[in-house]
């Protein structure tokens, strides 16, 4: 097989990739469908009560983050996703039903996505450290980027079908295929138990370490560029990263769409993304702190242009901009920060980055739903532009200020 599809090889790797992306697809149905029923349905088009749902579904995995860490390690990780996994597909059938019965309100939906944000929390740290039960060391690195471009594929693929099937079916329907979805994953990991030769978890700690997550901020405060770095990426993500909020807004508000044209956006900003991993994933060495700042100011500019753009088409094109753009950014924080961080570190300052990506746009859903009701959705993309300027001008500054105190150590 290939060098890029490698770990493909291995069958257990095989059947975890095809079960994780059904599921993946069915995540994104459901995702697309319980923005546009709460946009559409239940708000009378209010973007604040999508950022609200967001925010939700979001919080719960920056505040449970140490504790599902500590889970995903202490634990038996297929006994793990196989209840993850059967909980998010109640939690999926309860609101099919509701929605169906015609019993929905938008409260319900906000409890099941707190919920599914819940269950989440404990889901993903533990399907990332899953891989390495599948493959060996040498296969870690080619599956680990297989399971991004699944992920980033289903991101392409998803919300197009769902916005299809929302405008032919319906959203109750929707979230009923989503149930289906989990099975084939489900199946695999019921499969892994008599497959799979795993190592009993380690149990030597009874109880999470939140000081050792604490130590990941402590690291990375002794180090300016990092602490910069981070601070960009609060900014970027607390406004860029809330697409779901921004693109249901313009889809109603100043497209007048529907649920098809909403998913199609969402697909084109994935095709970004996705072209944005592959560029990342070419590269030969890490990113600096320079190409930093300038993939920052990239994205500014794409938000600026995506915001201005005057028709639909053209404003779906430049999504795939800004999906590019943000994907470089995401993608080259994480590299940054691993090559910078002492090995015995790694791990709980890539704990840090994650919660600084996710709890920034957790903050953040609720202040792009405002702004997209109070001065127009074409203003809420337009934040994001200016969020990037002000990490782009934070970089920029810094690296002067390095400059500045070199020259004078030099004189001296």
């Amino acid at each position: 097989m290939s060098r890029p599809f490698r770990s493909l090889s291995n069958p257990n790797y095989r059947l975890w990739f095809g079960g994780a992306f059904i599921s993946n697809i069915g995540a994104w149905l459901q995702r697309t469908a319980q923005d546009w029923i709460v946009i559409a349905e239940l708000s009378d088009q209010n973007a604040s009560a999508v950022g609200f749902v967001v925010f939700l579904q979001f919080a719960p995995q920056i505040l449970l983050l140490p504790i599902t860490g500590w889970a995903a390690d202490r634990m038996e990780r297929r006994k793990l996703l196989f209840i993850t996994q059967s909980l998010m597909a109640m939690l999926a059938l309860i609101l099919g039903l509701l929605v169906l019965s015609g019993q929905v309100e938008y409260w319900q939906v906000c409890v099941c996505a707190f919920a599914l944000g819940c269950v989440a929390a404990f889901d993903a740290p533990a399907r990332h450290a899953f891989v390495s039960d599948l493959v060996s060391e040498k296969e870690l690195s080619n599956a680990v980027g297989l399971n991004s471009v699944a992920f980033n594929s289903a991101r392409l693929v998803g919300p197009a079908i769902a916005g299809i099937l929302i405008a032919l079916i319906g959203t109750g329907w929707v979230f009923m295929i989503n149930v289906l979805s989990f099975i084939p994953l489900l199946f695999a990991l019921y499969l892994f138990k008599k497959r799979l030769s795993i190592v009993a978890p380690n149990t030597s700690k009874a109880t999470p370490d939140v000081a050792k997550f604490l130590d990941g901020f402590r690291y990375i405060w002794q180090y300016k560029e990092m602490t910069v770095i981070l601070v960009m990426s609060f900014l970027i993500c607390s406004l860029g990263m809330n697409f779901s909020v921004y693109l249901s807004a313009m889809t109603v508000h100043v497209f007048q769409g529907h649920a098809d044209q909403y998913g199609f956006l969402i697909s084109m900003m994935a095709i970004g993304s996705i072209s944005g991993a592959m560029v990342t994933a070419s590269r030969r060495s890490s990113p600096s702190f320079r190409s930093m700042i300038y993939v920052a100011a990239l994205f500014s500019v794409s938000c600026f242009l995506v915001s201005i753009s005057a028709s639909f088409w053209s404003f779906a094109v430049l999504l795939i901009l800004l999906g590019l753009s943000l994907q470089l950014f995401t993608t080259s924080t994480v590299s940054y920060m691993q090559v910078a961080t002492e090995k015995r570190y790694r791990g709980r300052v890539m704990a840090v980055v994650l919660a600084t990506a996710m709890g920034s746009t957790a903050l953040g859903a609720p202040l792009v739903g405002w702004v997209a009701d109070t001065l127009g959705a074409r203003w809420s993309i337009g934040m994001g532009g200016v969020s990037g300027l002000i990490a782009t001008a934070l970089g920029f500054w810094f690296l002067h200020t390095q400059t500045k105190a070199e020259r004078k150590e030099s004189v001296s």
